[in-house]
């Protein structure tokens, strides 16, 4: 906490999109957010000012976290400007599509490096470094359960997500700090949408009983949950935030 008993958390990935929904629905809640980016830095800035303006509390962070060294360096920075770190919500990732046959060396390798290297690099440090009750929230996709062609490399990177979440909950044993995991299914941000017809953004849309694509917002509410009060019994567990579709 800081001096007057705020939380804090670092969300990474959160200049835009997703992590952006969460970033700012945790300064809502209360938290101090140190807002992590790994290029857009205008993109973060504006979304601190926009917190700040709200009435909450923002730090911009660049680290990319496929670099241990820079997110030993996220965590100092959180913990030289706020007293420690109580949060972590590993938001940063990338998708690059194809199918297994056709994947070259650079998609494999930058997946890898970014959705897997980089949460083992963060939550290595949160098991250092996090307060006792603390909260870690991953995200995972609901790919992982959908077995769609094209997404396989993609999928394994999350699917290794969920198995970190689910060893690093027994690791905290004693620590009173929870590890959870969130997975969206299909989500209107600009990522998504951006390069896909009008048709299949509809027929994607339909794909959940719930016949519309989740939110930003919807997402950053089931990490509000497990990182609040009200999720402080919740271990170790893959919420699929999807509307229904697996």
């Amino acid at each position: 906490m800081t001096e007057d008993g705020t939380k804090v958390a670092i969300v990474t990935g959160a200049s835009r999109g997703i992590g952006a929904a969460i970033a700012e629905r945790l300064a809502g809640d209360g938290f101090t957010v140190v807002i992590n980016y790994a290029g857009k830095a205008a993109e973060a800035e504006a979304l601190a000012a926009r917190i700040e303006q709200n009435g909450g509390r923002a730090l911009t962070a660049q680290a990319d976290v496929s670099d241990a060294a820079a997110v030993s360096r996220l965590f100092d920075t959180a913990e030289a400007t706020f007293g420690g770190v109580d949060v972590l919500v590993n938001n940063a990732g990338i998708m690059r599509l194809a199918s297994l046959a056709e994947a070259d060396d650079a998609l494999v390798d930058s997946q890898i490096a970014v959705n897997l290297k980089g949460v083992v690099n963060t939550l290595r440090e949160a098991s250092r470094r996090l307060r006792t009750g603390g909260r870690i929230v991953n995200l995972s996709s609901s790919v992982v359960g959908l077995f769609q062609p094209t997404y396989a490399v993609y999928a394994a990177t999350k699917a290794g997500v969920e198995a970190m979440t689910h060893v690093l909950a027994n690791e905290l044993r004693g620590r009173n700090i929870s590890v959870n995991a969130v997975a969206p299914g299909p989500t209107a941000t600009a990522l998504f949408l951006d390069g896909k017809p009008q048709e299949v953004i509809d027929r994607l849309s339909k794909l959940a009983p719930l016949e519309r694509l989740g939110q930003p917002q919807d997402i950053a509410a089931a990490v509000s949950f497990l990182v609040g009060p009200d999720g402080a019994w919740i271990n170790g567990q893959v919420l699929r935030a999807n509307g229904g579709i697996v």
